[in-house]
């Protein structure tokens, strides 16, 4: 099984670290394949314009689908584009490693997925949710929080953790036809002590050599929905 994990973390000793780390230990262990993109340390560039492009569809106008299309039929993705989404197809497992910023994703990593999720190559042409072009592989969060898990429950002061975490499970995941994963959190890290970070350790590595039999969260189904209702398009 190949497995590859975004990582977005600036610190390498952080405790993302140390899960990216353990992860590549206990999968590697498994007789499974492991590349990281370690976003940071690559001094990956979050921000998606004309740069993604090594040629112009439309010189005049910047409309990012247009381009993505054109690039998708021509090749004219910049090298960097074209090395993740050569992982990203190649993947069984995709894992995203980081620290929940403002309820959501970093910026590097959102900025990521909004550079290699790439219409034409990762969805469009009807390719989408239960069609999607990664169907048949699996995606799972694995984050940290500043807070403990009762902030992020039903009554909590952050709401309800399926709540924060669905626009990246089903907007970004299963939209692109991912199997997608119940997440993993790591509660509280900076607040903890030594024995509960090697807790969480064991407790991400029980969930790491179980990702092929994991049941996936379930979503609606694409099916139910008329296709004309939904859009993808960028202003």
């Amino acid at each position: 099984m190949n497995v590859f994990i975004v990582h977005a973390h600036a610190e390498p000793q952080s405790f993302n670290g140390a899960l990216t780390r353990h992860a590549q230990k206990v999968l590697s262990a498994q007789g499974h394949q492991v590349v990281v993109s370690d976003l940071y340390a690559m001094g990956w560039d979050p921000v998606s314009d004309r740069r993604n492009f090594v040629s112009r569809k439309d010189p005049t106008y910047f409309k990012q689908q247009l381009e993505e299309l054109h690039a998708a039929e021509s090749g004219g993705f910049v090298p960097e584009i074209k090395a993740e989404l050569e992982k990203l197809l190649r993947c069984d497992v995709l894992i995203f490693q980081f620290p929940l910023w403002w309820f959501s994703l970093p910026a590097i990593l959102k900025g990521w997925v909004e550079r290699v999720f790439a219409m034409g190559t990762i969805y469009g042409g009807g390719r989408w949710f239960d069609t999607g072009v990664l169907r048949g592989k699996r995606a799972m969060l694995s984050f940290t929080t500043g807070g403990p898990e009762s902030q992020f429950s039903e009554g909590g002061l952050s709401g309800p953790l399926e709540q924060l975490l669905f626009p990246i499970h089903h907007g970004i995941f299963r939209f692109t036809g991912f199997d997608v994963l119940p997440p993993f959190a790591a509660w509280s890290v900076a607040h903890v002590a030594e024995e509960a970070r090697a807790r969480y350790l064991e407790a991400y590595g029980q969930r790491l050599v179980s990702l092929e039999t994991t049941e996936p969260l379930r979503f609606p189904a694409f099916s139910k929905f008329e296709p004309k209702t939904l859009s993808r398009e960028r202003a």
